[in-house]
């Protein structure tokens, strides 16, 4: 737990499933009688595959589970607890990464304009809305967002991410108009109704901070007022944000340092999005497309 929240910089989630992962492993070893880490060999990790794949787990799962041991024991070579990585033999199951869903222009306009601008809690959740969609971040980014990380001087916001790995993330004029007003107004009605003092950007109905919880719950509501028939929820917004930069040309690295994603693979996944959009642009534009 020290080498992964110390020098690895695990986040909290991240060091949750490690553990659960390594109990795994450790239930299977008392099963098979194994009292000793460096006695593991390929043909035990074999049998340790076949007892996931009869628990009907998933190919993800498995994967995962497979690269936290591959850690685990790469983490004991360097404490020289075992000679050798058993791990590095195995293959990790090829996974199927879905494609994400995303939020068309018409939908959104309609979720932009619900919300009753005269209300506090009306201008919350249209500073809500307004600041996933023009920064495509988190809802556990969104959820730890402080004043002092709004810079309105040069329109950006600090974001702490994953791993306690910072950023920061220009956002434009319809998310400045949004925040400042609540900011200015609807937040400090909310404020007066708790003793307690935040420095929060985002407060409930009760004037504490706002949570996860309460984020997807504003944005469901938001779907029931603009009378949608699609599931919305944080992520899908980061999904959108992200399929609208690259459809208007923005660059793949550009929109991977803007999501806060670690390796280019993980932004990659829009792409899959954006060709069927561009293959239909070019399906109705060319002259010669259609017979």
């Amino acid at each position: 737990m020290e080498y992964l929240q110390i020098e690895k910089n695990a986040s909290p989630y991240t060091v949750k499933y490690y553990l659960n992962d390594l109990e795994t492993f450790n239930q299977f070893l008392m099963v098979e009688g194994i009292e000793n880490l460096a006695d593991v060999d390929y043909r035990l990790i074999r049998v340790f595959l076949t007892s996931l794949y009869d628990k009907k787990l998933s190919r993800r799962t498995v994967s995962r589970l497979i690269s936290s041991m591959r850690s685990f024991y790469r983490f004991l070579e360097r404490e020289d607890k075992v000679s050798s990585n058993p791990f590095l033999q195995v293959t990790l199951p090829k996974t199927t990464k879905p494609i994400p869903g995303f939020m068309y222009q018409e939908e959104l306009g309609k979720l932009f304009e619900v919300n009753d601008m005269s209300d506090p809690l009306g201008q919350r959740n249209q500073a809500l809305l307004e600041t996933f969609y023009a920064t495509g971040i988190r809802v556990s980014e969104c959820q730890s967002l402080t004043l002092q990380d709004i810079d309105f001087t040069i329109g950006t916001m600090l974001i702490h991410g994953k791993g306690r790995k910072e950023r920061y993330v220009p956002f434009g004029r319809f998310a400045e108009i949004a925040l400042e007003t609540y900011m200015n107004e609807g937040r400090n009605v909310l404020l007066k109704k708790s003793n307690v003092a935040t420095n929060a950007v985002f407060l409930n109905a009760k004037g504490t901070p706002l949570t996860v919880r309460g984020m997807r719950l504003i944005l469901t509501k938001m779907v029931e007022k603009a009378s949608l028939t699609i599931h919305v929820h944080p992520h899908k917004l980061r999904h959108t944000f992200a399929t609208h930069m690259l459809n208007e040309g923005a660059d793949l690295r550009s929109v991977q340092e803007l999501l806060g994603h670690e390796s280019l693979s993980s932004t990659q996944i829009y792409t899959h999005v954006t060709k069927d959009h561009l293959k239909n642009v070019y399906m109705k534009a060319h002259p010669r497309a259609n017979n």
